[in-house]
């Protein structure tokens, strides 16, 4: 779509005179407390303003966009007849559930929204967009009541009024007044925004509720480890009950008083992203037959992990759980490691042995990388799963096996079998429930949350007491692109938790020492006035404006910078939208650095 098609809500305003609205600076600056020294308010970027430049509407095709992310009017009553269908056919504690964890997946987006397109913005600025998009979306109209954030120890507490909340005037149209708060999706919007914007879990619940019969919404935010009961926040945060919720709240025992051994880091199901809870939905709801499944995904997403949880919460759990690598098995072992030995088939078998189907027999084998398989190997395999029998090499005798078979794949297997590599017969044997588990960078509302997980295990582990994430590793991790998805990220975690100092916090340096290749616009340099700041968005125009035979002064770089934005806007005559494509940036960008360098 061009551009010039969509009509932001910003240029309506501009047009008819309409005033956008502002917050008041003095009232702000005072209640934000520990972020009191950065001045923050009405005039600090992302302003309301700001935030409606990324507002568009396109009514020649019927879409409405908010910035990249496509957005939708909604009446509030049909949202409300929604609510109360799903709170009448499923009960108020799954209905809850199911709006909290919609409002995480909003807040969430909205963060990332911040996060791209004001790399610049301090975190009190950052977070107190969050408030200007919830009420730019009709939400609600949030009033700060007071914020600390500890960058040292990556401390949050904050409190907020809600005003004129539309969860709450569809809910008391519906049930009247009542006892417990039912700003669900809001509650969940908040924490799936501080969350994502500060990289690890932040927990907000309502207090007071104008669904209780109160004036207005009290919320209040704070880290996870400050929660003393935070297993019930968690519990509407997360789609199923073998989800973790624990990891995130348990406190950091002395050194002398870990235990001897310890669980391995993959034991929590950790997660709330849309992705997660799809394939959570669906794990739940195939555990209870004996179907095949078919996991998907690339290496390191946590096939092996779904699996194992799939027999737990299976008819099979108190059978065995039998894993195999089969890309890790020879093919001349292959038929003996599956189905077993007899005695003398071979030189060497001095003994009969059971393989691992009998192994399994009334549990569950899990068969990773299943496209390793020689074509021989997947004929022998295919005939088990079709006989439900199998037979020991050097055997005369079939034995009848009762396993449920879970099968994983980095592979595409319908590509293989065109290829002719993976047999058509036994890919639909197998493909009976398929489970795709997306990687990482295309879930990632879910790395706060493991990065806190991972962070609290391997402190206990090693006995080493970290104290959290600086501001910069954070960014870093929410903008790697994960190569090794959950795998790297669990490593990465170990690793600084281990490199870090003690009592001291992880930062860039610590995480990626072993050859990462970091995103090329992390940690670059951006010169204001006489200083310099750190930052994560190198800006193109700055970067091609300078030339090697350029004499760099003191103030060039901003020079530069000005210049270029000037020259472009004057090339496109004013148009914004214009000047920010031959920059190769965004609207928001442009019109940000625009307006520094007041050129609008």
């Amino acid at each position: 779509m061009r551009a010039s098609d969509r009509i932001s809500l910003a240029d309506v305003a501009r047009a008819t005179g309409a005033a956008l609205g502002s917050f008041d600076s003095a009232s702000v600056t005072k209640a934000l407390g520990g972020f009191a020294s950065t001045h923050i308010g009405g005039d600090t970027h992302p302003t309301i303003a700001d935030i409606s430049e990324c507002l568009f509407f396109s009514p020649g095709d019927g879409r409405i966009w908010l910035q990249d992310q496509r957005m939708v009017l909604l009446h509030t009553e049909a949202l409300g007849s929604m609510r109360r269908e799903m709170i009448d056919s499923l009960g108020i504690e799954k209905a809850r559930g199911l709006f909290t964890r919609a409002g995480y997946v909003s807040g969430a987006r909205d963060a990332q929204l911040v996060r791209k397109h004001w790399p610049d913005a301090d975190p009190p600025a950052a977070a107190m967009a969050g408030t200007r998009l919830h009420a730019l979306e009709g939400v609600v109209k949030v009033e700060l009541v007071s914020v600390t954030y500890d960058p040292d120890t990556s401390g949050y507490e904050g409190e907020f009024l809600w005003h004129n909340s539309s969860e709450d005037d569809e809910h008391i149209a519906a049930y009247g007044i009542g006892g417990s708060p039912a700003c669900w999706m809001q509650v969940g919007y908040a924490t799936g925004y501080v969350s994502t914007l500060f990289g690890r879990l932040i927990v907000f619940r309502e207090t007071m509720c104008r669904s209780m019969g109160e004036a207005h919404c009290r919320v209040v935010g704070k880290s996870a480890d400050k929660w003393d009961d935070i297993e019930e926040d968690m519990r509407y945060l997360n789609a199923r009950e073998f989800v973790d919720t624990a990891a995130y709240a348990r406190p950091l025992p002395r050194a002398a008083e870990l235990p001897a051994v310890d669980a391995p880091a993959g034991d929590a199901m950790v997660g709330a992203s849309s992705a997660f809870n799809a394939a959570c939905h669906q794990l739940s709801r195939v555990a209870r037959t004996s179907a095949t499944v078919l996991f998907t995904g690339e290496s390191g997403v946590g096939k092996e992990k779904f699996a194992s949880m799939l027999h737990k919460i299976s008819p099979r759990k108190d059978q065995p759980f039998i894993a195999v690598n089969c890309a890790a098995i020879p093919e001349t072992l292959v038929e003996s490691e599956l189905f077993g030995v007899e005695r003398g088939a071979y030189t060497g078998a001095s003994h009969s042995r059971p393989g691992r189907f009998e192994r399994a027999s009334g549990g569950t084998l899990f068969l990773d990388e299943i496209g390793a398989l020689s074509f021989v190997a997947q004929g022998k395999l295919l005939r088990a799963l079709q006989e439900g029998e199998i037979e020991r090499v050097g055997g005369t005798r079939g034995i009848s096996v009762d396993v449920r078979v879970v099968a994983a794949t980095n592979e595409a297997l319908r590509q293989a079998v065109r290829e002719g590599r993976f047999r058509e017969d036994l890919f639909f044997r197998l493909n009976v429930f398929p489970i795709h588990l997306p990687p990482l960078r295309e879930r990632r509302d879910d790395i706060p949350l493991l990065m806190t997980h991972f962070l609290n295990h391997y402190r206990r582990k090693h006995g080493c007491n970290a104290g959290g994430f600086t501001h910069a590793a954070v960014r870093a991790l929410l903008n790697y692109d994960f190569p090794g998805n959950i795998r790297e990220l669990q490593n990465l975690v170990e690793r600084a938790v281990i490199a870090a100092d003690v009592d001291g916090l992880i930062d860039v340096h610590h995480l990626f020492t072993g050859g990462e290749a970091l995103n090329a616009d992390i940690m670059t340099l951006r010169m204001q006035g006489s200083s310099g700041t750190l930052n994560f968005s190198a800006p193109a125009a700055t970067s091609a404006a300078l030339t090697p035979n350029m004499k760099v002064t003191e103030h060039s770089l901003e020079q530069s910078e000005r210049d270029m934005l000037q020259r472009a806007i004057s090339a496109c005559h004013g148009n914004l939208s214009a000047a920010a494509r031959q920059l190769k940036t965004t609207r928001p960008k442009l019109a940000y650095r625009a307006r520094k360098h007041g050129l609008i």
